[in-house]
């Protein structure tokens, strides 16, 4: 059976990928979360509504340990089972002007996004080399594409997931593995909700905040078949903001 797995899945952008996925790719669904068992049950129970299988993995991407404890012990219990597609979504920020940035805010951050890719998809990327086919998305931001003030740390964070994506796309496309970024830019989420919305809108061409849902059909093209002809590319979503 072949699997699709995302990383901060439970909510925000991460659960309407894996509900898309589910959905219009018919895969069954592994959803990496870190801590919120309330929400990650909620999108579980989303993608089985629809006559979709979802099954929940919970660990810390940053830590190199857990993750390979953990999905060592899914494959072993799954030994026919393939990881086809890998979205790396899971992030956070620490928001903060740089000449104040604590170091855990830093290093939080960048072992999330960067480190967590890596140890996610450095771990199952060598079943995918053998069965020449595989799906790499990671969700970076407009953040990493011009840099944000105030999100120096993020920005450096999804900077580098963006150099790793075009990368690791010239590395594997022989063994037709495609990867490729989608960077979102304002899109209404938990991570978004503080925000002024009304205010920030205006710096937006479209005139309007991204709905998660957009972001889904996004990555679940690039997920896709239709998408065998792109590779290292880094996809801005963000109703004109930056591109």
């Amino acid at each position: 059976m072949k699997y699709a797995l995302v990383t901060g899945g439970s909510r925000g952008i991460g659960r309407a990928i894996a509900v898309k996925l589910a959905k219009e790719l018919e895969y069954p669904i592994l959803i990496n979360y870190q801590s919120n068992d309330d929400a990650a049950n909620e999108t579980k129970k989303l993608i089985e509504d629809e006559g979709g299988q979802c099954e929940l993995l919970k660990f810390n991407v940053a830590d190199l340990k857990e993750t390979h404890q953990v999905l060592d012990s899914w494959i072993k219990h799954n030994p026919d089972a393939t990881v086809e597609v890998i979205v790396n979504n899971a992030g956070i920020t620490r928001d903060g002007l740089f000449m104040w940035m604590k170091p855990e805010d830093w290093h939080d951050v960048l072992n999330i996004s960067l480190n967590g890719f890596y140890n996610v998809t450095n771990h199952l990327i060598q079943k995918m080399l053998t069965n020449r086919y595989g799906r790499i998305v990671n969700v970076v931001s407009v953040s990493g594409v011009k840099g944000t003030a105030g999100q120096v740390n993020y920005s450096a964070a999804k900077g580098a997931l963006v150099a790793a994506t075009k990368a690791l796309a010239q590395e594997v496309a022989k063994r037709k593995i495609t990867v490729n970024a989608v960077a979102p830019g304002f899109i209404k989420t938990d991570m978004t909700a503080e925000m002024d919305e009304k205010e920030l809108k205006r710096m937006i061409p479209i005139n309007r905040f991204g709905e998660a849902e957009e972001v889904a059909d996004l990555v679940a093209f690039l997920a896709s078949k239709k998408a065998s002809y792109i590779t290292g590319e880094v996809v801005n979503i963000n109703g004109g903001i930056y591109s």
